[in-house]
């Protein structure tokens, strides 16, 4: 199965939460060559992001940060850029008053491709 991976599950690979375990199986998973994972071309940033919020509320301290996000670039799925799908999420956006993050995932899903965000 090839799967859009959103930076919420990549963040799981590193910091135990709800929902860990099954990231952590996806991404075996992936290393194992059972399924195909892809990501929007922000993930790296969202998951530093993530990282360093978690440092600031002392779930994690910056020397494990540093660790996870080398960590999470290991098994960095290949890149796609949703630059080209901005400006229909935009108008989407605006005009159903949802998140414009939610309109990218959702046509990435009209790619043919399962979007895995949780």
């Amino acid at each position: 199965m090839r799967y859009v991976v959103d930076s919420s599950v990549g963040f799981k690979w590193a910091v135990v939460e709800v929902g860990t375990p099954g990231a952590r199986q996806l991404r075996d998973d992936y290393r194992a060559g059972i399924h195909e994972l892809i990501a929007p071309d922000i993930f790296p940033v969202e998951i530093a992001h993530a990282l360093t919020r978690a440092e600031r509320q002392k779930r994690i301290t910056p020397t494990e940060g540093a660790r996870f996000l080398t960590d999470i670039f290991r098994t960095l799925p290949p890149l796609v850029s949703y630059l080209s799908l901005l400006p229909r999420a935009y108008e989407t956006s605006s005009a159903m008053r949802v998140g414009v993050y939610d309109c990218l995932r959702r046509f990435g899903g009209t790619r043919g491709l399962r979007v895995c965000n949780r």
